[in-house]
């Protein structure tokens, strides 16, 4: 899609900051500075951290496309990289519709670590690509966040997440400033009907736990216990490894699917983890992850579990 981008933005950067006889470049500086909150924004509206990687690339190599008189004419390089970027998201999140619909089962957004745990930065991971893990990442939002027009994704998380006013919100989506409200006031309804206040954390890592031993187990009565009885459980392969292909519905069906799974799958060791700033599950089997699993628990059980697959969305999940 975007990818190359990397090197040959490196490569500019890296010319254009020896043209000073070797002294630093402060505009460089500044501009490279943007990057973090860049890969922040372009996370939570694409729901993938490669492809959120890909953007800010882009946005850079656009920036650096300019000559250097159209850059200093530029009042606000900041605000530029947003535009930038947020109008590349737009025009994904309108192809990833299409892509999806012909992925191979489930679509999950991609599990993020919290890096503290695993001891170390993830192969390959820049500290300055690292999302910030809150409410605004969890997998719970995120899937509410993609069930959004790609207007109404965009609108909302510029607007209520990372706070830009509405003026400059309707630059990068193309609309007027009141249709951008109404976009994120849409937006807004659809969190409130379809996301509830999750438990305290405490509460979840409890319950999290507790699920971790009955599937260690293979207690399926303790796992119903610990599952609201309308609980979905859906699981994310790609078409690259085995998964179900639809979710699974209700408590007791989840429980037996895990136990065979268990069962199917031995040497297997079950970690509890933070995935997307939440507790989680983490499974391993042969020194490699095969599965991170995100929950919802909105008060004393669990009503959705996700569980992510697809290996080319564990690479984050390699510590060095």
């Amino acid at each position: 899609m975007l990818a190359g981008a990397s090197k040959g933005v490196a490569k500019i950067m890296t010319t254009r900051s020896d043209r000073g006889a070797g002294r630093p470049d402060p505009d460089l500086s500044a501009i490279v500075g943007e990057r973090r909150r860049l890969i922040n924004l372009a996370y939570r509206m694409l729901g993938s951290l490669a492809e959120a990687e890909d953007v800010v690339q882009e946005t850079y190599a656009r920036w650096y496309a300019m000559s250097e008189r159209r850059q200093a004419e530029i009042e606000s390089p900041g605000a530029w990289l947003t535009k930038v970027a947020g109008r590349i998201c737009l025009d994904l999140l309108g192809s990833a519709r299409v892509r999806r619909e012909n992925y191979v089962g489930e679509w999950i957004p991609e599990p993020l670590p919290d890096h503290a745990e695993w001891g170390g930065t993830p192969s390959g991971i820049d500290p300055a690509d690292r999302v910030t893990l809150d409410e605004s990442v969890s997998m719970a939002f995120l899937v509410v966040l993609e069930a959004m027009t790609p207007a109404e994704r965009v609108a909302f998380v510029l607007h209520d997440v990372f706070r830009y006013p509405f003026a400059e919100v309707a630059e990068i989506v193309g609309r007027t400033p009141a249709a951008c409200r109404k976009l994120a006031s849409s937006a807004r309804q659809r969190i409130r009907a379809s996301h509830p206040a999750p438990a305290p954390t405490a509460r979840q890592a409890a319950i999290v736990r507790d699920f971790r031993r009955a599937w260690e187990a293979k207690d399926i009565g303790a796992l119903v216990g610990l599952l609201d009885p309308a609980a979905t459980g859906v699981a994310d392969g790609g078409g690259l490894v085995d998964a179900a292909f639809r979710p699974v519905e209700g408590a007791d069906r989840i429980a037996h699917t895990l136990v065979d799974i268990a069962g199917r799958v031995p040497g297997m060791t079950i970690l509890e983890r933070t995935v997307n700033g939440r507790p989680g599950l983490v499974a391993r089997q042969d020194g490699a992850i095969v599965v991170v699993m995100a929950f919802e628990v909105p008060a004393d059980r669990i009503t959705r579990i996700w569980a992510v697959r697809n290996p080319e969305k564990l690479r984050r999940w390699t510590p060095d």
